[in-house]
């Protein structure tokens, strides 16, 4: 088990329906970084921007993008993690995929399609939620809508970090920013979003606000607003359960069951 964890966010612009270039640009800023990282966590549907056009994008799980990862992972020693759109028994996935530097792949299929886009029309919902075992530390990843849903991220696990990559526009950031803080607190985890920056050809604005907060909902990052950025943050075992033991909250959660 290790005690800490190095997290690198990348806040990053993405160009519409490229994966070629997102590859490029992508690599282009790991490859800036020089400190240790156990984790590089990316934005939702980071090779294309969130279109629902997938059909000349889809990749599948044997793809270009996933050997990028698988690639990216072994060279720097760190899992990486974000989602890509995949195409499996001719279904369009929106798929989340957590790759180990061992070259283990973990996936999640986005549970949450976003219905005022038409991605529910499009992609096929997930229907289980994943939790990683990695480096003894246990991360629950998620996607950009599933963040409104709390009662799908409840730690019932007892999970250290849950993230959520995304695709969230300006217009709508309120929300994304009061509910990631929400999600670190209720369920006394570490609580990592990572947002893209830029426009989108449908034009749609998006500001990041990435952010990373610890199990009281404090800010523990220091990403700029608006910008590309990377920023890399340290989690420690030893803050979950100093208050975990001391506030001992987790203890009186409701059980339930989801359908």
């Amino acid at each position: 088990m290790q005690n800490q964890l190095n997290v690198a966010l990348i806040q990053s612009s993405l160009v519409w329906e490229n994966p070629v270039q997102n590859r490029i640009n992508l690599r282009d800023k790991i490859e800036t970084i020089s400190e240790p990282l156990d984790l590089i966590v990316l934005p939702e549907m980071f090779t294309t921007g969130f279109t629902m056009n997938p059909k000349d994008v889809a990749e599948s799980i044997d793809g270009v993008t996933v050997k990028w990862m698988t690639n990216i992972a072994k060279e720097k020693h760190s899992a990486i993690v974000g989602s890509c759109i995949i195409k499996e028994n001719e279904k369009f996935y929106n798929r989340l995929l957590f790759v180990e530097p061992n070259g283990k792949i973990n996936s999640y299929d986005k549970r949450h399609t976003f219905t005022l886009a038409g991605e529910d029309k499009v992609y096929e919902s997930g229907k289980d939620r994943l939790v990683v075992d990695y480096k003894g530390w246990k991360i629950c990843p998620l996607v950009c809508y599933d963040l409104r849903f709390p009662v799908f991220a409840r730690n019932t696990d007892d999970y250290d970090v849950i993230l959520y990559v995304a695709n969230w526009p300006k217009v709508r950031i309120s929300a994304w920013d009061t509910l990631l803080k929400a999600r670190a607190i209720e369920n006394m985890s570490y609580c990592i979003g990572v947002n893209r920056v830029g426009l989108d050809s449908n034009s749609y604005e998006y500001s990041g606000h990435s952010a990373a907060y610890d199990v009281l909902g404090e800010r523990i990052d220091n990403i700029p607003i608006g910008k590309e950025a990377i920023a890399i943050v340290t989690l420690d075992k030893m803050h979950i359960s100093k208050y975990r033991t001391k506030l001992g909250f987790l203890n009186d959660r409701d059980t339930f069951t989801l359908k």
